[in-house]
C-alpha cells in the first residue's frame, strides 16, 4: 500500500520530526519490569496439602515473587500444499507455546514446595500414579502488564490504584517442569531462582477491564 505522504518516491522530513515522535508515545511507553502474575494453584492441592489460608498466601506471594514472565506469542501452523513447482500456503493448526515463569527463592520455599506437590500430584515420585481428571490438576492463571501510577499536577500526589494496559489469561495450566537450584560456594551477592514450565491449553487476550478483543471469552473482573 502506498504511503500517502511519500511524494517522488521520498518521505518528507518536516513530520520526522523528534517532538512529532514524542507527540506519539503518550503513555511513556509500556515497560517490560511493571507486570504482575496470577498463579492458582488447584483446588486439591489447598484441601489436601495447605490450609485455605496457606492457599492464599502462596497465591499472594507469587505475585510479589515471579520475577519473570512473558506476554505470550501467536502461532499458527502452514500447510503446504505442492502445485506445479510452487507451494500453496494454508492457514493449519493453532499451537500454543508453553508459559514459563522465573520465582525468586524464599528461605521458606512455599512456592517451590507448591509447585513439587502440584507435579506429585499429577504424577507421583514413588509409583506411576497421580490424578487423572484433568479438571482437578488444571487451572487459569493470568498475567498482568501494568503501567505506573498517575500523578496529580496539583499535589503531586499517586494514584492509589496501579493502571492495567493489558491482560492475558491462560487457561488449563499445569506444570511439567521444575528447574534445578544450582548451589556452590562461588556464588555470592545472589538469591536462589528456578523457573517453572507450565502447558496451556489456550490463551484469551483482554483489554484493561478484562473483557475479551477477540470475543471468544467474556471477562469483567479483574482479580
Amino acid at each position: 500500500m502506498p504511503d500517502n505522504n511519500a511524494t517522488g518516491g521520498k518521505l518528507p522530513n518536516t513530520i520526522r520530526t523528534l517532538d512529532n515522535f514524542k507527540s506519539k508515545m503518550t503513555g511513556g511507553g509500556a515497560r517490560p519490569n511493571l507486570f504482575e502474575c496470577q498463579i492458582v494453584f488447584p483446588n486439591d492441592i489447598i484441601q489436601k496439602d495447605l490450609t485455605k489460608e496457606q492457599g492464599e498466601d502462596v497465591g499472594i506471594l507469587t505475585r510479589f515473587l515471579v520475577k519473570a514472565a512473558s506476554l505470550p506469542g501467536s502461532n499458527i501452523n502452514v500447510i503446504d500444499i505442492p502445485f506445479r513447482g510452487r507451494n500453496l500456503k494454508i492457514a493449519g493448526d493453532r499451537t500454543f507455546d508453553p508459559w514459563t515463569i522465573t520465582i525468586i527463592n524464599d528461605t521458606n520455599f512455599k512456592i517451590r514446595n507448591s509447585f513439587e506437590k502440584w507435579m506429585n500430584y499429577m504424577n507421583k515420585h514413588e509409583d506411576n500414579s497421580g490424578e487423572l481428571n484433568p479438571v482437578n490438576y488444571q487451572t487459569d492463571m493470568k498475567v498482568y502488564q501494568l503501567a505506573k501510577a498517575g500523578v496529580d499536577a496539583q499535589d503531586m500526589k499517586s494514584d492509589k490504584s496501579v493502571p492495567i494496559l493489558k491482560q492475558y489469561k491462560f487457561y488449563g495450566t499445569f506444570p511439567t517442569a521444575i528447574s534445578p537450584i544450582d548451589l556452590s560456594y562461588d556464588s555470592a551477592d545472589t538469591i536462589e531462582e528456578f523457573t517453572v514450565d507450565l502447558q496451556v491449553q489456550w490463551w484469551d487476550s483482554l483489554d484493561t477491564t478484562g473483557k475479551s478483543i477477540l470475543g471468544t471469552n467474556e471477562e469483567t473482573t479483574t482479580d
